[in-house]
């Protein structure tokens, strides 16, 4: 897989309280391309973070309705995907201020 395909599939990372405290357990949360498979997946984060993935799992975020007065629609869903990595890895650019 070339890099620009890679950063095709991982489009950012999710950082919200819960996501860093599972990043001190080796679990990075991403926002995925909604056709990207788990063997994508895996494969990008190895070639954009030079590191070794043990798991990835996946799911699809529903769309929420919204309101805002009398207007009514939808927040747009979108696929997520939480990638466990091995023994020893750590991804130094999302660690921040840990």
């Amino acid at each position: 897989m070339e890099k620009t395909k890679a950063y095709d599939i991982i489009i950012k990372p999710v950082l919200t309280e819960k996501t860093y405290t599972m990043m001190q357990e080796g679990k990075y949360t991403f926002k995925v391309a909604p056709d990207s498979t788990k063997p994508e997946i895996k494969e990008a984060i190895e070639i954009l973070f030079n590191v070794k993935v043990e798991k990835v799992t996946v799911m699809n975020v529903k769309a929420k309705p919204k309101r805002l007065g009398k207007s009514e629609g939808y927040r747009s869903g979108w696929k997520k995907a939480i990638v466990k990595l091995s023994e020893g890895y750590v991804i130094k650019e999302l660690q921040g201020n840990l």
